[in-house]
Formats: C-alpha cells, sequence, structure tokens
C-alpha cells in the first residue's frame, strides 16, 4: 500500500489518492517513532519506548497486539520481522526528505540545489516535528530537527539574498526567528535582508526588539557582530 506519512506541523497520513487514513492512537505513535527513525527498529527496543511503564513482557505483548489489530491495509504500511519493525518502502515521509534539503544546506556539505531555495523548501524547513506531542521519544527528535532546519534556514535565506530574491530572504530569515527568537544569527539574517532592501528603519526595529528580548530573557546584550550591522544607522 503506497502511502504519504507526514509528521512537519502535525500528524496526518494519506493513501496514493490523497485520501485520509484514519489509524488509531496507538496507530500513531507506532507509525511516527518508524517515521523518525528511518532504520530499522528493534521489537523490544520499540515496545519499551511505546509502553515505558510496562515490564519487558508486557510491553511487547502490547506491541504484538497493536500489530495485529491494525486493520489489513494498515498493516502493510508496516514491514514486521521476526526481531524488528521498519515502515514499508511504499510509504514517503515528509521528515526525511526535509531532513535530507536540511543536510545539503549545511555549509559543510555545500550542495544545495535551485530547488533547496525555492518556497516549497523554506515552507519544509519551517515546520515543527508532531507539535504539541510531548513522548520523551518525541521531545528529543524534535531538538534535533530543530537544531538542523535552524541552519538550513539561515542558508536559505543567504542564498536567497545572494540571488536577489529579497522577500523570499526574509520570510526564510523569519521562520528561523520564529523557531528560536532568541538565537542570534536569525536575527542577523533578517536585518541583513532589510538593509539590502534598503529599509534601515526596519532593521533598526529588529535589533532594538531582538536587545530588549535577549536582555529580558537572559541578561545579555547582542554580541559586536550583530552590533555593526547597525551602528552606522544609530549614529
Amino acid at each position: 500500500m503506497a502511502a504519504e506519512l507526514t509528521v512537519l506541523g502535525g500528524f496526518t497520513l494519506t493513501d496514493d489518492a490523497r485520501a485520509a487514513i484514519s489509524v488509531s492512537s496507538t496507530t500513531r505513535r507506532l507509525l511516527a517513532y518508524l517515521a523518525i527513525n528511518a532504520r530499522e527498529v528493534g521489537r523490544i527496543s520499540m515496545a519499551g519506548i511505546m509502553w515505558p511503564d510496562a515490564t519487558e513482557s508486557h510491553a511487547a505483548m502490547s506491541l504484538r497486539t497493536a500489530l495485529a489489530r491494525m486493520d489489513a491495509p494498515t498493516r502493510g504500511l508496516v514491514h514486521v520481522a521476526s526481531a524488528s519493525l521498519r515502515l514499508a518502502d511504499t510509504v514517503s515521509v515528509d521528515l526525511r526528505s526535509s531532513h535530507a534539503l536540511a543536510l545539503r544546506l549545511l555549509p559543510a556539505e555545500g550542495s544545495a540545489i535551485a530547488a533547496d531555495i525555492a518556497p516549497a523548501a523554506v515552507a519544509a524547513l519551517s515546520e515543527e516535528l508532531l507539535p504539541d506531542w510531548y513522548d520523551d521519544w518525541v521531545l528529543a527528535a524534535a531538538e534535533d530537527w530543530r537544531a538542523l532546519r535552524l541552519n538550513g534556514l539561515e542558508t536559505q535565506s543567504r542564498l536567497l539574498m545572494k540571488d536577489g530574491r529579497l522577500p523570499e530572504a526574509g520570510v526564510a530569515a523569519r521562520a528561523a526567528i520564529v523557531a528560536d527568537p532568541l538565537r542570534e544569527s536569525g536575527q542577523a539574517a533578517l536585518i541583513k535582508v532589510h538593509i539590502a532592501e534598503g529599509n534601515q528603519s526596519e532593521a533598526l526595529r529588529v535589533f532594538d526588539r531582538y536587545s530588549s528580548l535577549l536582555l529580558d530573557s537572559l541578561g545579555l546584550a547582542p554580541t559586536p557582530l550583530l552590533s555593526v550591522l547597525v551602528r552606522d544607522m544609530s549614529a
């Protein structure tokens, strides 16, 4: 069964005709975990993570029961082996394609392509992983994803500026700021976009707002690297 599994911005599961597939809460958690872990997952490990308060034998039984209760079409989304599980090859996962996109945008990689700075690519990196899910395994994966996509968004902003696409560069920079308002590099990206557009007042507004936020939150001031961007404007 071909399907598309979305975990960025929320959980959705659709078939190859883009019709929504309804699944139980337990199945949703199982599929989400397999989506986040691209490799095969040991059954014992997965059972312990899904049912952390149960004994090993009860957790293993709960996993067997959950798999058995999947209806026939949904069961085909999971490749079940004697000791491991993984998503079937026919299931596409938005996190995996977006993760590959973010890796291409890492400075060390330097392998970004034109599509990596298209509006759809910026949107792909603007989404959180399973917001409003609070399982420990989700929170850990979400933090890893946030760190990776922040770098990607800032690189997209820089490449879009280089390409003269300033409004789009601003969209990427703002998405980085939404993801982490205290991160100075995201604020710098937006200030640079405003300067390139000739909007000095907007650049100063971003700097002043960030300065107040940083002082109120951490008792810190912006670094000289950021301050120098607007130094001549405020003189």
